[in-house]
């Protein structure tokens, strides 16, 4: 028969798997009576664990969830993938002190060939450009956001903005243009100054680039809006119940893209979409395609399709690859070329020129 320590451990290990056992079974996995089964689950209990037991002719025990998080018990797997978890979430702004303290008190109490392996992993955090002026979402912002969704409850917030608010969306939708970063402020919600508060019926809480959004359908604009978590102050106490809304497009992640992409959310594919036959080699322009299709037509020559939010920042962003362009189409793309195109000469020349429907600076 195993020691008593042993034994607790392999019973812990089969309550873990979150299901109805009766007596009789876990002392045949066991290889001990009945008796000790019932012994061996009030030690459990003296130790902070809260095993439910049901009654019946063999009776039946559940590990429930308590007050306080007891001991766990993993396998060498779980314990190495929980520690790589850890270390990854470490390296994130937001919580990546509270997982550093949480990986620390895990690799204590490791194994030391488990240790080895998982002192063999260094983890480099890369930002993404445009992301450094994001203030750090506290862990407790986002237990809140979660529990109001979860709860289907209105929230009433605060939403602050900042001097990086427009070019951030930009920045974070990948984008160039004027016109991409002004859309992209309306599409993301985030141009709000701190003054009346928003109500919204929250829905999702999301990361995109490293940051937090929170997915929600705005009460006073009667649309929905992504709203940055680092800007959001909620204010207190929340609002009635909500049934929630049928989101655009195919699930939460496909709508969150259409919105950075300047659409409405209920398509991932990009509102201007182009194609031109650039004087450059397929292998040099595909690295920068970002989402592009890329086809070789001979040893200098390549067709590119893109897309943007605007005929002008995507002519923009072709012009970016510094080659000869030939605009295959549509009509929209080669008056967005034909627009840049006055514009820059104006500005060689010296001139201020004027967009239709623009009135130029004083």
């Amino acid at each position: 028969m195993q020691k008593t320590s042993a034994r607790l451990l392999a019973l812990l290990s089969l309550l873990q798997t979150h299901r109805d056992w009766s007596g009789d079974d876990l002392a045949g996995r066991l290889g001990i009576t009945p008796r000790t089964v019932r012994r061996d689950i009030d030690r459990l209990r003296e130790l902070g664990y809260p095993v439910r037991a049901t009654k019946g002719p063999s009776g039946g025990y559940r590990l429930d969830a308590g007050a306080h998080l007891p001991p766990l018990l993993f396998d060498d797997g779980q314990a190495v993938a929980l520690a790589l978890a850890l270390r990854s979430a470490a390296t994130d702004a937001t919580i990546g002190e509270d997982a550093a303290r949480a990986l620390v008190a895990v690799r204590q109490v490791m194994p030391s060939r488990l240790r080895r392996r998982i002192d063999t992993l260094r983890v480099t955090a890369v930002r993404p450009p445009g992301a450094g002026s994001a203030s750090p979402v506290g862990t407790g912002l986002l237990a809140e956001l979660g529990r109001v969704i979860h709860a289907r409850e209105e929230l009433r917030f605060d939403y602050g903005d900042d001097d990086g608010g427009a070019a951030g969306a930009a920045g974070a939708a990948g984008v160039s243009g004027a016109a991409g970063v002004s859309r992209a402020a309306g599409a993301v919600g985030v141009a709000g100054a701190v003054g009346r508060p928003r109500r919204v019926q929250p829905h999702h809480l999301v990361t995109w680039r490293g940051r937090w959004y929170l997915v929600a359908w705005d009460l006073d604009r009667d649309d929905w809006r992504t709203f940055r978590a680092d800007r959001i102050r909620p204010r207190t106490p929340a609002g009635p119940r909500f049934t929630p809304r049928e989101l655009p497009g195919e699930d939460v992640a496909a709508f969150v893209a259409g919105r950075f992409r300047g659409t409405d959310g209920s398509t991932t594919d990009w509102p201007c979409r182009g194609e031109v036959v650039l004087g450059l080699p397929a292998e040099a322009v595909a690295p920068f395609a970002r989402d592009g299709i890329v086809e070789e037509l001979g040893p200098d020559r390549c067709r590119l399709t893109l897309g943007s939010w605007s005929w002008t920042g995507l002519a923009t962003t072709i012009g970016h690859f510094d080659a000869d362009i030939q605009v295959i189409g549509p009509p929209e793309l080669t008056g967005a070329f034909a627009e840049l195109a006055a514009r820059y000469a104006a500005a060689a020349a010296g001139r201020i020129q004027v967009s239709p429907g623009s009135t130029p600076a004083p």
